[in-house]
């Protein structure tokens, strides 16, 4: 009887614990929708595409924001996927044991870094060197593409993406070596045996056992990327606008939050600030539903 009562109450406590976080979610939802609601009176599909932010007129619109946000993230995750994996295949496959110890909390340090930090080191450090070194460069050899037109002026679009991409590296990290790690030896050893070089070894035993695993890796580091807010706020220029060149200055939607919403003089302001909110957590839902599909397929396939 006592052991039937420790099951239920241990069941209990599951339940609780996973209504928690689903009436969590459902809370803040309910409640940042509730104070955007007036914002989107006039049609969420307007404020979504507009392009105009003028607290005076009372002119919102969001589209701008969400550029800035899928553009940074893009930019981060191109840079941090590949470097990402390469350092976790480096602890997995090739560094000796001791070496991969040391250095792996190493990494987990890089993650504990307050963003603030991060965004002091890129206006002093990282902001000068895309200005006077990196942007020229970039400009005089792809100065062609519409990506890197106009004059690099050391804030903008590809700075913080750039601080972005050091930000989600070690979680992406830390995610994939224990994915990697978990893969089976006894697989690495049959592909050595069959003659396999070390290549082959990854790309034909390692990589498709941890496939999963490693796109939940970016699935996290895409997350952390879309909500950054202070290192983003201090590098990107903070101007409300559209540019295809990264060296242009522009906005994500946790900086207008951020930088905004202690100025907020009017309830129009405030709900469309709220507004902004509800479009980041809309959009971070949505791509982690995606990710999770592909997640689901790529189990599937490999099943």
């Amino acid at each position: 009887m006592t052991g039937r009562r420790a099951d239920d109450a241990y069941r209990a406590t599951l339940i609780v614990a996973a209504a928690a976080v689903v009436l969590t979610l459902a809370g803040i939802a309910l409640v940042v929708g509730r104070m955007a609601w007036p914002a989107l009176l006039d049609g969420p599909w307007s404020f979504l595409v507009g392009r105009t932010w003028n607290p005076v007129t009372n002119t919102f619109g969001a589209l701008p924001a969400l550029y800035g946000t899928l553009l940074t993230s893009a930019v981060a995750l191109a840079i941090a996927v590949p470097l990402s994996f390469g350092v976790a295949l480096f602890l997995t496959e090739v560094a000796p044991r001791r070496l991969a110890d040391a250095i792996a909390p190493l990494i987990d340090l890089l993650a504990a870094i307050p963003s603030v930090i991060y965004g002091l080191w890129g206006i002093f450090v990282l902001a000068p060197l895309m200005r006077e070194h990196v942007g020229p460069v970039l400009k005089a050899t792809l100065g062609w593409l519409p990506l890197f037109a106009g004059e690099p002026i050391g804030v903008g679009y590809l700075t913080a993406g750039v601080i972005l991409a050091i930000m989600i590296t070690p979680v992406i990290t830390s995610v994939a070596r224990e994915v990697l790690e978990a893969v089976p030896r006894t697989q690495r050893e049959a592909a050595i045996g069959l003659g396999a070089t070390p290549w082959e070894v990854v790309r034909g035993a390692v990589f498709p056992a941890a496939r999963s695993g490693l796109v939940g890796a970016v699935v996290l580091g895409l997350g952390r990327a879309l909500g950054e807010t202070m290192a983003v706020t201090m590098v990107i220029g903070n101007r409300f606008d559209i540019s295809a060149s990264l060296f242009a200055p522009g906005y994500t939607l946790a900086a207008v939050i951020a930088n905004e919403f202690s100025e907020a003089f009017s309830p129009e302001y405030l709900a469309a600030l709220a507004g902004l909110g509800m479009v980041l957590l809309g959009t971070t839902l949505l791509l982690n539903a995606g990710a999770r599909l592909l997640v689901a397929r790529v189990r599937a396939g490999a099943a």
